[in-house]
């Protein structure tokens, strides 16, 4: 079995157990009552990857092989994750948000540290057999997406009909979808301790063993902070920051927004509204071709417009849900929905790449840990907190459903005019010259 083939498997797993909930839980909160605190589920993603990352990522540089480190992640993640959704069982409809609220934070805690040490697992091993991580890493991510949208789409027409356990791909409405339900933990929960257990099967990622006498600062693996003093770098993380804070706002609110639709008597038997999350699942479709354009991307314009290009597919994600519904507007959530891979992937993967090449080994999971704290943890905590504030006050603070979906357009569109901001304070304040012909490096 190859070595890409190998990270490929553990790719799919990484982000299977991530797709069984992120895109859906939103709907079973406000099933149970809890709308109003969707965004502080998603923003303790955020928290937790201000300080997990980074220290995850000093204990792969220095004392756990970065693989191995992985795989106990995840099964501390699936165990909690198994606790909240059998929590969820016993309490039905009468769900106490600090019980709930407490053992997802310890599942996501251990859970966020996992994208970057997946990617600095795969990274290490690339290298360790001589490839070339810019054109061998996109398809293994690829792949990784397709996982996203195997458990989106099982936990969407997966569910319960009178008690027992099938599949619909209709509108039966005595079938009950694990995305209005707690089951979808549990699906996240079992495809944990398989990553678990697979990620013990690969090959040994060594860690930094210099013999060199160490400061405390490098002992710790701070050492990776410094990249700040670098303005380039420091300008780059900042603009990760800014634009991080829209990455968890659709993954939180877009479920909930679409099914609000099936109030409305013209859309009630509208297949999108009954089918958020295989409509959104298109987003995760445009990830797999977008990530395979990014060497290209890379190669032909440089990391400046590649970011450039996925900060206006914000702009346009945000805008066209404002503009769209599941009816004759469809088409807009579609097109919103196919804008989201270049949104997404040219940032998360454009820039993961571009802190690789721009940091040197003996600090590179440290680095990654940094990233993903700039984005998944200042940036996405900071974008829930603002956008439930947001979305409660336009929203969830109505009472009458015109009301309400008026309230979720003028959100996309706050959300919209706030990424554009982003956009154009990007294009002036970031300088990079890019060269062509030296992708391999980064430094110019």
């Amino acid at each position: 079995m190859s070595v890409k083939f190998r990270l490929t498997i553990m790719s799919f797993l990484e982000f299977a157990v991530w797709g069984a909930y992120l895109t859906s839980m939103g709907n079973y909160l406000g099933s149970v009552g809890l709308g109003p605190k969707i965004g502080l589920f998603y923003a303790m993603q955020g928290i937790v990857s201000i300080f997990m990352p980074a220290i995850m990522g000093i204990v792969a540089d220095r004392w756990i092989p970065v693989q191995r480190l992985l795989g106990l992640n995840h099964l501390f993640a699936a165990i909690f994750m198994f606790a909240t959704g059998y929590y969820g069982y016993t309490a039905g409809e009468n769900v106490d948000f600090v019980t709930i609220f407490t053992l997802y934070s310890f599942s996501v805690a251990f859970f966020m540290p996992t994208i970057a040490l997946s990617n600095s697992t795969a990274y290490t091993i690339l290298k360790q057999n001589k490839l070339d991580t810019i054109k061998a890493f996109p398809p293994i991510r690829t792949i990784g997406t397709v996982g996203f949208i195997f458990a989106m789409l099982f936990v969407n027409f997966s569910g319960l009909r009178n008690g027992v356990f099938g599949f619909n791909f209709s509108n039966d409405p005595s079938f009950i979808s694990f995305q209005s339900n707690y089951f979808q933990f549990f699906v996240s929960g079992i495809l944990g301790v398989i990553l678990f257990l697979y990620s013990f099967t690969l090959p040994n990622c060594p860690i930094n063993k210099s013999s060199e006498k160490q400061t405390l600062s490098d002992a710790f693996g701070l050492k990776a902070f410094a990249l700040f003093k670098n303005r380039k770098m420091a300008v780059f993380f900042i603009f990760s920051m800014l634009l991080g804070v829209s990455l968890q706002i659709t993954n939180g609110y877009a479920n909930p927004f679409i099914t609000t639709f099936k109030d409305a008597p013209q859309y009630a038997n509208s297949w999108g509204a009954s089918n958020a999350n295989a409509l959104i699942s298109l987003s995760q479709v445009s990830e797999t071709l977008c990530i395979l354009l990014i060497p290209f991307f890379l190669k032909r314009f440089g990391i400046k417009i590649v970011m450039l290009m996925s900060m206006i597919g914000w702009v346009l994600r945000f805008g066209l849900f404002g503009l769209g519904d599941p009816g004759s507007g469809v088409w807009m959530f579609i097109l919103s929905m196919i804008v989201y891979g270049i949104a997404f992937d040219f940032f998360n993967v454009s820039g993961s790449l571009y802190v690789d090449k721009e940091t040197d080994e003996n600090i590179r999971s440290s680095a990654q840990g940094v990233f993903m704290m700039m984005t998944n943890g200042f940036g996405a905590t900071i974008g829930m907190l603002i956008a439930q504030y947001i979305i409660n006050t336009n929203v969830y603070n109505q009472t009458d459903l015109n009301v309400q979906l008026e309230g979720w357009r003028n959100s996309w569109f706050i959300f919209s005019a706030y990424a554009l901001v982003v956009t154009i304070l990007f294009a002036i304040i970031f300088k990079y010259k890019h060269n062509p012909e030296d992708v391999e490096d980064f430094k110019h």
